[in-house]
């Protein structure tokens, strides 16, 4: 039987924001790995000017972003294992499971940034 997408039942502005989240994890520049562990820090969330976000190298839709800044949205994620901390006041951990957890969203809406 094939695995089930979407085991953990995020709603999509969870899987947006995880999706963005496993993003940054990728780049030296806005986290830090524990080989031990698996587990990805965020260190550097990204802020929306104007009507997009810079997530890497790629510009998103401040839309598309805004799990970034609800409460709601991280205390979910954390509540489901997928990430660690103490939103808004430290880093957020990417759990292993966080780290790998298909979002399905590998095709968000996304331009490679001119600036």
């Amino acid at each position: 039987m094939p695995a089930k997408n979407n085991p953990l039942k995020l709603n999509p502005l969870q899987l947006r924001t995880l999706a963005l989240l496993q993003e940054l994890a990728r780049h030296p520049a806005t986290s830090t790995r524990d080989p031990q562990s698996g587990e990805a820090t965020i260190t550097h969330l990204p802020h929306a000017h104007g009507d997009h976000v810079h997530v890497g190298e790629l510009v998103i839709s401040a839309r598309d972003a805004s799990g970034f800044t609800n409460p709601a949205v991280w205390a979910a994620l954390e509540r489901k294992g997928l990430v660690r901390g103490s939103f808004p006041h430290a880093a957020i951990t990417l759990t292993a499971q966080g780290l790998v957890y298909d979002t399905g969203l590998g095709g968000i809406r996304a331009d490679h940034s001119d600036h």
